[in-house]
């Protein structure tokens, strides 16, 4: 499944501590981004992160294994962006979120990246995603639409 037209919006803010010596955002700070983009959409969807990212009960986490961003703006301390979080598929035991930067309010796109989580058991192997989580991403896509957006 895959669908480039559906996403939520994040509102990103640079701080101080997002940049380099010369005030440019650290390319790390990126891949933070990212990964507030991806707790956003699950709390979009409904889903507690924190009861998907690492479950004891349930015996199951969903470790980001590969990751990527292309800086193509310099971006400054003090700077707002809106980042839009897409699904670009949608596997038997994994996701792979689309991330796109534009400076807020224009669009002028700044960055973009991707990044895969897997569904892993309590033996660390690949295993499929929990049924509520592909539920909701399937409905997600369908409908393109969110319970609530993403703050």
């Amino acid at each position: 499944m895959t669908n480039q037209k559906t996403f939520i919006s994040v509102p990103i803010i640079i701080h101080f501590g997002d940049t380099d010596p010369y005030g440019v955002v650290y390319f790390a700070s990126y891949f933070r981004y990212c990964h507030h983009g991806i707790e956003a959409f699950f709390k979009a969807l409904g889903l507690p992160p924190h009861r998907y990212f690492r479950n004891t009960d349930k015996g199951f986490g969903l470790p980001v294994v590969d990751a990527s961003c292309k800086f193509t703006r310099p971006v400054w301390y003090g700077e707002e962006l809106e980042l839009r979080v897409l699904i670009n598929s949608l596997k038997e035991k994994s996701i792979t979120f689309g991330f796109q930067f534009y400076r807020a309010g224009t669009s002028e796109q700044v960055a973009e990246g991707e990044a895969t989580i897997v569904a892993i058991g309590r033996d660390w192997r690949a295993r499929s995603l929990p049924n509520d989580l592909r539920e909701a991403v399937e409905q997600f896509l369908r409908s393109g639409d969110c319970p609530r957006r993403a703050s």
